[in-house]
């Protein structure tokens, strides 16, 4: 393609049209391409059917986890899988799919190499089944290749939210894929598209944030770089969106317990993440662990079926979560068997079961459908899913494996991981500018988080709960090492090195006489899923008495936080000069903290949740508008879209391009931005709307649309922005999506626009 910044005017003007031709063209023929593409994979899907039988369908629906095969006892890591449960497994019960790390030790994460060899051994083993169906390998992949040895690490979710820059989501995704792939996995059970609106809920850190827009917007963009225009190439991976829906939502804010959500708001509020992720071109959805109004996400037939299916129009394959199948049965006393719970799931739209650790849903279907209990055109159903999938991904052709060299672990990535770190932390408070700190002041540094690796990961990093920190790579630095790296002034530090040991609170009162400054890092201790479960938001009392404590001295403090969800820290935070909040930034967290703490970097995080000021005080920002005649109805310690930086910005000039628009029309907004401080920095310009009255109670304020820059000192930049019939829309008294004429409120910064939608 010409450049055209080469070109005479004259000339330009007659080339933009050609080039517009070519490009319509070339979107054109890749749009033949891939309709050529699916017919194919189509036809090979219904030849292959046709030659399964029975056994070998419901093999396919079966996924199992890797120590079903593993060697019992495995005396090294290239020696794990046991050869005659390998051959039981892919021979006898036409295993489909297995998932997670060796067993043996510690589910811990493994080299690439051994990956390699594993993937290998067991795709060989299916070349030896008569139809050679390969079988799809699947790993929680969910903040980089989590469970491959030296793999880049990316912030957790909700702080890749906190950069509000989808660019760098994108890039999450593409290395995630790339590194993985490389590994010799094939599938990933991410991104979680759950929203996290019950900040006690033990997995709100593997959310993008509260918000339904912000979500969406950083989902899709993962699963683009993950999945490119083909993910059968050789860097790219399929996804997986978790957790199909309303999982995130627990009344009691524990882990796989019911949520309480009315179709309404699971429509308004929950669906639209994964109508995106399906738009986006996700080919698996792993469902609901818990419960939804009282029925189990795994027997929800309106919603594994008719909506997923019938009104989102998705083509691929679900999964079921850990044993949630069997689940039926044993925990929710929806089945009065193993068999009968088969049947439930089965029969609402599961296509996959996660069994994990036996064949149980093998025998148990197999003999539903001689029965004819559950019909074979079923079987056929979830199969041919199934299949395509597999198609899709390239295992039936497969490639040479990505070569290890120049696609894992590169420093490109390593610094896009960084970055991401750096554009993730949020500085919530800073009190006569505090910071940043001068390189040569004398830091006291205490609290349990200040030396652990495992703090900055969270869960599914390394092992599955992430807290085993003897096995966190040794060149990687905790905060207190990268502080330790920059200072040339004193660095003491007072600590446990783990949340178990406590901390010498005298010890720390003696040694702050002798410093500038305290740097008091707090917290939680990594976990996932149901070992996070809490009674309450609030911290442990032996941090608070050291927080009380470092406070008492008199000496400047600055809070540091790190964890996974907002953990009340109002009464400490109001007494500290600086806040700074972590959350969990991943393997490059320690020194993006650093980074920040002394000036190296600007910092310009924005929270994705409301901070609550108190346990109880848990609403979000897009609240209603009963909600807004009671002062204290929203007043977190820190609000959505909150974060400092150490410059300043303002915005002015907010303009709706007409004041009055025709419902379908687009709306054209726009809105200066400018950097009134003294140092470069970016700034997340959010755009909120308003409904002023609808037939439904709307919102006093929804994001719609942001944008990130970077400014100058002293420099502007306008920004213009697109607001769809879509973003208007809401769901109605009869459940269905429309759009309302009347008046509207746009947002941004201090100032309010209006506009009226007309019929």
């Amino acid at each position: 393609m010409p450049n055209l910044k080469q070109l005479p005017k004259s000339l330009k003007l007659q080339t933009k049209p050609i080039i517009l031709i070519i490009v319509l063209s070339m979107m054109a023929g890749r749009s033949v391409n891939a309709q050529e593409t699916n017919k194919a994979i189509e036809n090979k899907v219904k030849h292959l059917l046709a030659q399964m039988t029975l056994e070998e369908k419901v093999g396919q629906m079966m996924q199992v986890d890797f120590s079903v095969i593993a060697m019992l006892n495995a005396q090294n890591a290239e020696d794990q899988i046991d050869p005659v449960k390998l051959e039981d497994a892919v021979l006898n019960h036409h295993v489909g799919s297995i998932l997670n790390t060796p067993s043996t030790p510690d589910n811990k994460a493994q080299s690439v190499q051994v990956w390699r060899n594993i993937t290998r051994t067991i795709q060989d083993a299916a070349a030896k089944t008569r139809l050679k169906i390969p079988l799809i390998y699947g790993i929680d992949a969910i903040h980089g290749a989590t469970y491959t040895q030296n793999s880049v690490l990316f912030p957790q979710a909700i702080n890749m939210a906190a950069t509000f820059n989808s660019e760098l989501s994108f890039k999450e995704g593409e290395i995630t894929a790339r590194e993985v792939r490389a590994s010799g996995l094939q599938w990933n059970f991410s991104p979680v598209m759950d929203i996290g609106r019950q900040p006690l809920w033990p997995r709100l850190w593997e959310t993008f944030g509260e918000d339904v827009h912000l979500a969406t917007v950083m989902g899709t963009s993962y699963i683009k770089g993950h999945q490119g225009d083909d993910f059968s190439a050789a860097d790219k991976a399929p996804t997986c969106l978790k957790h199909y829906v309303g999982y995130s939502y627990p009344l009691n804010g524990k882990d796989r317990t019911p949520a309480w959500i009315g179709e309404r708001m699971l429509r308004e509020y929950f669906l639209p993440t994964f109508e995106a992720g399906v738009k986006a071109g996700s080919p698996t959805v792993m469902v609901n662990s818990a419960e939804v109004d009282g029925i189990p996400g795994h027997a929800n037939y309106h919603y594994l079926t008719t909506i997923l299916r019938g009104e989102l129009g998705f083509k691929g394959f679900t999964v079921s979560d850990w044993e949630d199948i069997k689940r039926l049965y044993t925990r929710d006393k929806m089945a009065a068997s193993a068999k009968e719970a088969v049947k439930i799931a089965v029969m609402a739209g599961v296509d996959m079961s996660m069994v994990p650790f036996d064949f149980s849903f093998y025998d148990l279907l197999i003999e539903l459908v001689k029965s004819g209990e559950v019909p074979l055109a079923r079987i056929n159903e979830a199969v041919s899913r199934i299949l395509t999938v597999k198609y899709r991904t390239g295992l039936f052709e497969p490639k040479p494996l990505l070569a290890v060299e120049g696609n894992f672990a590169t420093a490109e990535a390593i610094e896009t991981s960084r970055q991401a770190a750096r554009e993730s932390i949020v500085l919530a408070k800073n009190e006569h500018n505090i910071l940043p700190l001068k390189k040569d002041a004398n830091i006291l540094v205490t609290g349990p988080t200040a030396n652990l690796l495992s703090v900055l990961n969270g869960g599914w990093t390394i092992t599955w709960q992430g807290a085993a920190e003897d096995l966190y790579p040794k060149d990687k630095l905790t905060v207190l090492a990268a502080i330790r790296k920059k200072a040339s002034g004193k660095v003491t530090y007072v600590g446990g090195d783990s949340f178990d040991a406590p901390i010498d609170i005298q010890k720390v009162v003696d040694e702050a006489k002798n410093h500038d400054l305290i740097l008091l890092s707090l917290g939680e201790h990594p976990y996932t899923e149901t070992s996070g479960n809490i009674e309450s938001l609030n911290l442990d009392q032996a941090q608070v008495d050291l927080a009380n404590a470092a406070i008492a001295t008199g000496k400047p403090v600055v809070l540091l936080t790190f964890g996974g969800r907002p953990r009340i820290i109002t009464s400490i935070a109001e007494r500290v000069g600086g806040v700074v909040l972590g959350f969990l930034p991943g393997m490059e967290g320690g020194e993006a903290v650093a980074d920040i703490l002394y000036g190296d970097y600007n910092p310009n995080g924005k929270l994705p949740i409301s901070y609550p000021r108190n346990t109880n005080g848990i609403t979000p920002y897009d609240y209603r508008p009963m909600e807004a005649f009671d002062p204290n109805a929203y007043n977190p310690l820190y609000p959505f879209g909150h974060g400092l930086s150490y410059s300043t910005f303002e915005t002015s000039g907010l303009k709706v391009e007409k004041d009055k628009i025709n419902i379908g029309n687009n709306i054209k907004v726009s809105v200066n931005v400018k950097n009134t401080g003294t140092l470069t920095g970016k700034e997340s310009v959010l755009l909120y709307i308003n409904d002023v009255a609808a037939s439904v109670t709307r919102p006093n304020k929804q994001l719609k649309a942001f944008k990130k820059v970077e400014l100058n000192p002293g420099q502007s930049e306008n920004l213009s922005f697109t607001l769809t019939p879509d973003d208007l829309s809401f769901i109605g008294i009869d459940l269905k999506r429309i759009v309302e004429p009347g008046d509207f409120k746009v947002m941004v910064g201090q100032e309010t626009a209006g506009f009226t939608l007309t019929k």
